[in-house]
């Protein structure tokens, strides 16, 4: 099986959905979750997953903002989101 070569330990292969994360994360308004499910076909909690696994090798993913909608209780509720960014 042959070896797959990279430019950079850290670049994925191009046309994979790791390749399209990246790519929305690096934008600078970065990305929502709902935005990386919806680019990979991947549902909230895979979305969830990769980012701790790009925060465990070494990625710096940054919380750009927290829109919070709340319900009468103070609960979260359907509309509230976070934008993630790669910085640095």
């Amino acid at each position: 099986m042959p070896a797959h070569s990279r430019a950079r330990p850290d670049a994925p292969r191009k046309g994979t959905k790791q390749e399209a994360v990246l790519t929305l994360l690096r934008r600078d308004e970065g990305a929502t979750a709902a935005q990386i499910a919806e680019a990979t076909g991947w549902a909230s909690h895979t979305v969830r997953g990769f980012l701790t696994r790009l925060k465990e090798k070494g990625f710096q993913v940054t919380t750009l903002e927290r829109v919070r909608m709340a319900r009468s209780n103070k609960e979260g509720a359907q509309g509230s989101y976070s934008v993630y960014a790669i910085t640095g």
